[in-house]
């Protein structure tokens, strides 16, 4: 099993890069602690650039899901993660769910966090509470 990490979900990195969010200042908050090392490892998934884009693009425009986009993608403490290799865990993650609340984005990140011994989802979709091998934060 990987080392731990923190993997940012959907609605964490918009809320924080969205000062209208509802969630902006806990997502500034918790991002200074993932930013002080206290997490270890950030991961950001493919997927997740993906849907993030397309939400601000839509809520805030081409300028500001650019800005993002260039952002996510030039963090030095960002390790972005390909999701090819992920796709099969992800599919079984998906499939397997019995209340089938998790998108597949989401269980993207499920299957890559229980990947990672002691990580932690930064996030504010409620569909990550008690999932087992899955710690949220804020919590």
């Amino acid at each position: 099993m990987a080392s731990s990490a923190v993997l940012l979900d959907s609605s964490f990195v918009v809320a924080f890069h969205n000062n209208r969010d509802v969630h902006h200042a806990a997502a500034a908050g918790v991002m200074d602690e993932i930013q002080s090392g206290r997490f270890g490892r950030v991961l950001l998934l493919e997927y997740v650039v993906l849907e993030v884009l397309t939400v601000l693009g839509a809520r805030r425009g081409h300028e500001t899901a650019s800005r993002v986009a260039l952002t996510l993608l030039g963090a030095r403490e960002v390790e972005f993660v390909p999701c090819s290799d992920h796709f099969a865990a992800s599919l079984e993650t998906f499939l397997g769910q019995r209340s089938g609340s998790l998108s597949f984005v989401d269980a993207a990140i499920v299957a890559v966090a229980r990947m990672h011994s002691g990580s932690r989802v930064a996030t504010f979709d409620r569909d990550f509470a008690d999932l087992e091998g899955v710690t949220v934060v804020p919590a």
